[in-house]
């Protein structure tokens, strides 16, 4: 075995030991040292390097995965999580893919737009149901609280990998009795706006809301988060002129693939 270089720990410091060595890992993996897919020293070998216990070296371990900058592989080790470049999300994906659906017949979706895919790429899960609008959603619809509206749930795939989910609602009455409320024709080539304008709604008006929490375990489980990332949720209105057609409540997505890029023209 040879020799092993070790790295001295403030043993003055405030900060704990094993927060110490993660600083240390943790900067090796962000300066580009070790890059995604690299495998990390062993618990053994975080020992010698650092000259700490053993219960340190795994305490490290979970905070790096708590930041989702490691993935754990059960009989394997530690490895350097692949940071996949961010799709860039921009604030007229609506408005251009409306365009060429009209234009050009073009299929394509605010988010085909997004991941850079072709219709073959894209995929939907999918779910649909009647039910009562909650308050919130009855607010988001300018409707009373208890009116039935159609809930469909989404999951969206480019390429097989599950990307983001949403709970999009479209007022029942609106779509009763017309090929929106059908589930089989999803994923349907323009996406909501090209369907709310076979019914003879023009969306007009678009209205975001973004924040940002931790997934749920249902959230995490269905979209492949890494352990310690965060999501960015959109809550989304869709309204022709002062009536509101859609909402969604909300849209997911993992904080590390997406970046949300918003323009305000101000001449």
């Amino acid at each position: 075995m040879g020799t092993v270089h070790v790295v001295s720990i403030d043993p003055t410091s405030d900060r704990p030991v094993y927060q110490q060595v993660a600083d240390v890992l943790r900067r090796r993996i962000l300066d580009g040292v070790v890059v995604g897919g690299d495998r990390l020293p062993s618990e053994t070998e975080l020992m010698q390097e650092f000259q700490v216990s053993r219960t340190t070296a795994r305490l490290t371990y979970s905070v790096l995965r708590s930041e989702g900058l490691i993935d754990a592989q059960r009989g394997r080790g530690n490895f350097v999580r692949d940071r996949r470049d961010a799709q860039r999300i921009a604030s007229d994906r609506y408005r251009q893919a409306v365009e060429r659906l009209r234009h050009d017949g073009d299929p394509q979706t605010a988010f085909t737009r997004d991941q850079g895919i072709d219709w073959s790429a894209y995929r939907l899960d999918k779910e649909f149901h009647v039910v009562p609008a909650t308050a919130d959603v009855a607010t988001l619809l300018d409707l009373d609280a208890g009116t039935d509206v159609l809930a469909r749930h989404f999951v969206f795939y480019a390429a097989d990998q599950p990307q983001q989910m949403s709970v999009s609602y479209l007022p029942a009455d609106l779509v009763k009795g017309t090929p929106v409320e059908d589930p089989a024709n999803e994923p349907w080539p323009g996406g909501t706006m090209a369907q709310l304008a076979t019914l003879g709604v023009e969306v007009t008006r678009i209205e975001e809301s973004v924040r940002a929490r931790m997934p749920t375990p249902d959230e995490r489980r269905t979209l492949q988060i890494a352990q310690g990332v965060p999501v960015l949720t959109v809550t989304r209105r869709m309204l022709d002129h002062d009536r509101p057609v859609e909402a969604a409540v909300d849209i997911v997505m993992p904080a590390d693939r997406f970046v949300l890029d918003y323009s305000l023209d101000l001449s």
